[in-house]
């Protein structure tokens, strides 16, 4: 479900790091996070969303959420945009 979500939205941030930086600049909707991605690296996205009052949802699999965004790698977190 979170998958044909992240594959219909019109406007994405892929990866950590650009996750963080959209979000602290309030421009996301949602965020989808991989279970099997290292806690070290989500912990403070999900920390930022938190803080922020951002929903977050959490999906299996980088590899399936990479595919999702229509990149060839895994991706620990996505942001869908407002």
């Amino acid at each position: 479900m979170s998958y044909e979500k992240v594959k219909q939205a019109t406007s994405l941030t892929i990866g950590t790091k650009q996750t963080k930086k959209a979000i602290e600049q309030g421009k996301v909707a949602e965020v989808i996070v991989a279970d099997d991605a290292d806690p070290q690296v989500t912990h403070p996205i999900l920390s930022l969303c938190k803080n922020h009052g951002i929903a977050v949802t959490c999906v299996d699999s980088m590899k399936k959420l990479g595919k999702a965004c229509g990149i060839e790698v895994g991706a620990a977190a996505v942001a869908i945009l407002k």
